[in-house]
């Protein structure tokens, strides 16, 4: 297994990709504490894994917050390994119409909770020399999508961010890394007019969405050492979408 023996901390993780990557990494021998603005939701969740997994309740847009989900994973598991920023939101509308608030909204959960968690998982993991962090963007920040300027200006920063954190600590043996998904089949994605998915359709060359297991894929690859020499990086998971 690929995890064996690794401790896991997943933020937005009581439903979609969350999920899907902290049963992933459970699947692959790794104890995770999943984290989540939803107490009651993420608890079920944790207790659907199994022995091997908790659940917490967490807003990322608090740094204490984050700070207690890294420290009860060390008193729970002893360690943190492995720290997956995933937690979002989105409000979208044409810059015309968005509120300051709406995009406030969307900047704090995104970009100062990735923020957060890079910053609290590196400074246990520097003490180790070791550890793998993996940050949630998405295409919209490549790209830039109409009705996102919010959305798509915090996941742009999650790379910056990711990069300048990664040349930070790099030299402690602390790896971060980024993963843009695409269209990935979620509830939140499923909710969408059907005229706006038919057309994010038509721009994916594979021709379908993808499924969060596919990002959960994505994500084990990262935490494991198999992408031991990789930091700094973005990896697209998009079925060739914006390519």
């Amino acid at each position: 297994m690929l995890l064996e023996g690794r401790i896991a901390v997943v933020t937005g993780a009581a439903q979609g990709i969350g999920l899907a990557i902290a049963e992933r990494f459970v699947a692959e021998g790794a104890r995770v504490l999943l984290g989540d603005l939803d107490a009651d939701q993420v608890a079920q969740s944790a207790a659907s894994l199994g022995d091997d997994a908790r659940g917490v309740a967490c807003d990322v847009t608090s740094g204490d917050d984050v700070q207690r989900l890294v420290d009860t994973a060390v008193a729970e598991f002893g360690a943190v390994d492995v720290m997956v920023n995933n937690a979002g939101i989105t409000r979208d509308a044409t810059m015309r119409k968005m509120t300051e608030d709406q995009f406030d909204q969307v900047i704090d959960v995104h970009l100062k909770g990735v923020w957060h968690g890079t910053r609290a998982a590196a400074a246990h993991m520097r003490e180790r020399k070791t550890g793998s962090i993996i940050n949630l963007s998405s295409i919209s920040g490549k790209v830039g999508l109409a009705g996102q300027t919010n959305y798509s200006a915090a996941k742009a920063g999650i790379v910056g961010l990711s990069k300048a954190a990664a040349k930070e600590v790099a030299y402690l043996g602390v790896r971060v890394n980024c993963i843009q998904p695409g269209l990935i089949r979620t509830a939140m994605t499923e909710a969408m007019p059907e005229r706006i998915w038919d057309q994010k359709m038509a721009e994916i060359p594979m021709g379908r969405a993808g499924e969060p297991n596919e990002i959960a894929g994505v994500a084990t690859f990262l935490a494991s050492d198999l992408s031991s020499y990789m930091t700094g990086t973005v990896l697209e998971v998009t079925g060739g979408r914006y390519m």
